[in-house]
């Protein structure tokens, strides 16, 4: 039987009383008593704002705590997300949802590997060092270690992973066909039709200039000496890699890279950074695709490793960049003459690797899709390359030009426009895949939320009565 609050209990004692006889003097003192009892009843109000911590919902047999809700309303706000509708009502309604996912994760044996969850924690981390400057900032700014950190954030990475393979078993099976899309599109405005940017194909040809052994040895000496004054104990490497390291995504941390493993790295750095084992000593001179480079071990934990290094990058001089383009101007020129394709010439002279193999075309590596396409949209070209390209017609080959390949070093280029489709509205001959991505991405939407509508008619549910109004995504939370 639940507790009857004494306050409660006052009031049924006074309410007895108020049947019998009394004479004055006791009606004075039940009258003082009922007074004093009212300003008791009225103090045990308790304020909303006051509650420190509370379970606001129940799903299934998952609360949902108060403070879970102001936690994810803080952390929104510190990455600047931006809630549909009411906070209040919005922020515990996804929760719900969540624990929808997660119960169906559990009863369908859906499992995220310990090696999946840890390397998305180790990216997670190494994103925040990258942003904070080193490791030891982080440490110091969420008063907490590395480990600490990985700790916490594993049971919640853990849970969106389960929920994200969750959601894409859910829809594997979801398909539309050619006269779904076409249905689907019929009747809508012309605004509501997807719009395609210019997308451009790109050959590209480069060379890169003949740096002398004289600048090479210079670029070796200048790493010597920053290994003998860390050895010696006049500075850090970590000081040295912020002041002269040319790797600018981790010379603000002091030279450290974060835990990655040997496929992360180019195969020669990989080879010595995975062989140090002492952080005191550093490495030999190491020479990769980006430049020369010294490490330092900081720790290695299982199949990873965290190091510092240090990347010079011999100069390509005026003189050798003007030999280069003027080498490359003498192959368009033959090009242009029918010598040869362009084709042919990126084949056997090309210094890109990436290229080269497939006939000088580049490649577009598409990151939400995971997949690549020869198609670029102009914001997704190299700066260098859209410049040039943007004054160019479909199968013309442009003069050489001096750019930054996407190993950060100086190299020279000619390209040919292989194909360019303007900026236009979608349309089912030209641009089909756009418009069916279109098509199944609201059809998995509503898949998803047709299901998430009938788990909740299946599900206990009980919130606070405060939440009983709220203007929610899904039907059926209030019963």
């Amino acid at each position: 039987m639940d507790k009857v609050p004494l306050v409660y209990i006052g009031f049924l004692g006074l309410s007895l009383l108020a049947g019998m006889n009394v004479n004055a003097s006791q009606q004075a003192l039940l009258d003082e008593v009922k007074d004093s009892t009212k300003v008791v009843a009225e103090e045990k109000v308790i304020p909303e704002s006051s509650v420190v911590d509370e379970v606001i919902w129940v799903v299934g047999d998952e609360p949902i705590l108060k403070s879970d809700v102001e936690a994810m309303r803080l952390q929104a706000e510190a990455e600047g997300v931006k809630w549909q509708g009411d906070p209040d009502c919005t922020i515990p309604e996804q929760m719900a949802v969540q624990k929808l996912f997660l119960h169906q994760a559990a009863i369908d044996s859906v499992e995220v590997s310990e090696s999946e969850v840890s390397q998305g924690i180790d990216d997670q981390i190494n994103r925040w060092i990258q942003l904070i400057g080193s490791q030891e900032k982080l440490e110091e700014y969420r008063k907490q270690t590395v480990q600490q950190m990985r700790q916490e954030m594993h049971d919640e990475f853990k849970n969106s992973r389960l929920m994200q393979k969750m959601r894409e078993k859910l829809v594997e099976d979801v398909t539309v066909t050619p006269a779904d899309v076409r249905l689907y599109f019929k009747d809508l405005s012309e605004d509501s039709i997807p719009f395609v940017p210019t997308e451009v194909e790109v050959e590209i040809l480069t060379q890169e200039p003949r740096i002398p052994i004289e600048e090479i040895n210079r670029v070796k000496d200048q790493l010597r000496e920053y290994t003998d004054r860390v050895t010696k104990g006049e500075t850090t490497f970590a000081t040295l890699a912020r002041m002269y390291s040319e790797d600018p995504g981790s010379a603000r941390q002091g030279g450290e890279l974060g835990y990655a493993g040997r496929g992360k790295f180019d195969p020669a750095f990989a080879s010595v950074a995975f062989n140090l084992t002492d952080p005191k000593k550093i490495s030999k001179i190491v020479e990769s695709e980006y430049g020369f480079h010294i490490i330092q071990l900081i720790d290695k934990r299982g199949d990873k490793v965290n190091c510092r290094h240090i990347l010079l990058k011999p100069r390509a001089s005026y003189e050798v960049v003007d030999q280069a383009i003027a080498r490359l101007d003498s192959i368009g020129d033959d090009i242009r003459a029918g010598k040869f394709s362009f084709e042919d010439g990126a084949t056997a002279i090309s210094d890109d690797k990436d290229t080269k193999n497939n006939r000088g075309l580049m490649s577009n590596y598409i990151e939400e899709t995971r997949t690549r396409t020869s198609k670029f949209q102009m914001k997704d070209l190299p700066t260098e390359v859209a410049r040039v390209v943007d004054t160019m017609k479909v199968g013309e080959v442009s003069k050489a030009f001096k750019m930054i390949n996407s190993k950060g070093k100086t190299t020279c280029a000619i390209i040919r426009l292989r194909s360019r489709v303007d900026g236009h509205r979608a349309t089912i001959a030209g641009d089909f895949q756009v418009m069916k991505d279109v098509v199944l991405a609201k059809r998995r939407e509503d898949v998803l939320h047709e299901w998430v509508v009938e788990k909740i008619k299946h599900t206990y549910v009980r919130m606070n009565s405060r939440y009983k109004d709220c203007k929610f995504e899904y039907q059926g939370w209030v019963k």
